[in-house]
């Protein structure tokens, strides 16, 4: 993942209640939007449409006292360029799904306040100073903690205990995948052998996946970055057609016929992040607003894909589950 200097923030720090108050000709504010998936992707509804709900309940109303201009990046990660042409509408506030996107708006336009979602490490990554006083222009809300990566070990084992070779793919861009990784390994029983997989393009990871089955009793482990995000439909394909128990904190990639998703709820970081929205659109500086974790997590299986792959799923896994995939 790129970097840069905390510096980068307070540049544009005190430039920012500029952008926020000083309106084009007096016309309602404006707030951009810079989403990591296409808007064709079967959730990007239900994520615009919770921010956009939470917004107008707050008194925003699209098209009424706000106007909201969304861009879609999409697996072509065309961070850079949506940036660029959301800055050319002099908004007041950026919404930025994942870290990219934050850096991405920064660079473009360093003055605009922004609230991010799905940041992994937004400290490592040089978005904020710290999570309780952020600093600069940047605040918003992490993907979850590092802690949360060693239940997905756990988990896999109780539903494939054969498994004893476990593949963790990482996205080499994403720093905070050392930490996660990190965390797996502070839960790995004796006989799991770890395997990094850190591939940089799709194809690269379904050879890694062919090679690593070859010896058998394999499970997947997938970590939170882009690589997996804008490859979901591609992992899920590759672990269901070497019939590979895979884990992941993801709830669409469950849906889409991954074994299991435990993570945070996605959709809910959107309407805290319009709250965010509301108050420095209201004259709070983003800097002293702290940068805050998931509160809510969900376990979901699938029971088609746990079929496919000949396991049993224990009862007290599915008594706890948020949802259960028939």
């Amino acid at each position: 993942m790129r970097r840069r200097e905390f510096i980068t923030l307070l540049g544009g720090a005190a430039a920012w209640p500029l952008a926020a108050h000083a309106q084009q000709g007096g016309k309602s504010p404006l707030i951009g939007a810079l989403i990591n998936i296409s808007e064709n992707d079967p959730s990007a509804p239900a994520f615009i449409g919770a921010f956009r709900e939470q917004l107008q309940d707050l008194g925003w109303t699209d098209g009424r006292s706000v106007r909201i201009a969304v861009r879609w990046v999409g697996p072509a990660a065309r961070y850079r360029d949506y940036a660029a042409e959301l800055a050319t509408l002099a908004p007041a506030v950026v919404l930025a799904a994942t870290t990219p996107a934050v850096i991405a708006m920064r660079e473009a336009a360093p003055a605009v306040p922004v609230v991010f979602v799905q940041a992994v490490d937004p400290v490592g990554s040089g978005l904020v100073a710290s999570l309780a006083r952020p600093g600069g222009n940047a605040t918003g809300f992490t993907v979850y903690e590092y802690a949360i990566a060693a239940k997905w070990l756990e988990l896999l084992k109780e539903v494939a205990p054969g498994v004893t070779r476990v593949a963790v793919l990482r996205d080499p861009a994403v720093a905070a995948g050392i930490g996660q990784f990190a965390a797996i390994q502070t839960v790995a029983p004796l006989g799991i052998e770890l395997s990094v997989m850190a591939p940089q393009e799709a194809h690269a990871f379904e050879q890694a996946i062919a090679l690593f089955v070859r010896d058998g009793n394999s499970g997947l482990i997938v970590t939170a970055s882009s690589f997996a995000a804008n490859n979901a439909r591609m992992i899920v394909e590759t672990a269901q057609r070497h019939k590979l128990p895979a884990v992941s904190p993801f709830r669409y990639l469950a849906t889409a016929g991954g074994l299991i998703s435990y993570g945070p709820d996605v959709v809910e970081p959107y309407r805290r992040a319009a709250r965010y929205i509301d108050r420095i659109l209201k004259g709070e500086k983003p800097g002293n607003l702290p940068v805050q974790a998931p509160t809510k997590y969900e376990l979901v299986v699938n029971m088609r894909t746990a079929r496919a792959l000949g396991l049993e799923m224990p009862p007290t896994l599915l008594a706890r589950a948020d949802e259960v995939i028939e």
